[in-house]
């Protein structure tokens, strides 16, 4: 396990757990895991890698509640944070017609995710874990070539 951090990084869960007298201790490390349902699979990378991350949230203590929204992704360069994009039309009475929109969000991605720009990923609501981030990274779509912004449309 690679300690990227100031302090020491270990699993919660696991912090004060002693064998049973007479029971073999293990040398493979325990890796706790969780299920976040709404039909979204935990990757086999949150299961059998060794990072630790406190705002996972198939590894830690972050559940996902709230809406599930889908973007494309515009911006990696911060550490474990995506910036997504999200494009939708507005309806403008007076024309008749629609005109184009977007709003960026933050959103937090685990390690077990590789998440390259113009991926489309799907986000699920969780509490907030800084002063901009409210979503977690679910699920990464790789994105083939395309060269139009706007992607929905």
């Amino acid at each position: 396990m690679d300690q990227t951090e100031k302090h020491y990084q270990k699993q919660s869960i696991f912090q004060n757990t002693k064998p049973k007298p007479g029971q073999k201790v293990s040398t493979k490390l325990k890796r706790w895991y969780k299920n976040v349902g709404l039909g979204f699979k935990t990757p086999s990378s949150a299961i059998d890698a060794t990072y630790i991350d406190k705002k996972c949230p198939f590894t830690s203590n972050v559940s996902i509640r709230g809406r599930i929204l889908t973007g494309r992704v515009i911006s990696t360069k911060m550490q474990r944070t995506i910036i997504i994009r999200r494009d939708y039309l507005h309806y403008v009475p007076k024309y008749h017609r629609y005109e184009k929109r977007h709003k960026n969000l933050a959103a937090h991605v685990s390690p077990a995710f590789r998440v390259e720009i113009g991926d489309l990923v799907t986000v699920g609501q969780c509490r907030p874990l800084s002063k901009t981030i409210r979503f977690n990274v679910l699920k990464v779509t790789s994105a083939g070539t395309s060269s139009k912004t706007f992607g929905k449309f």
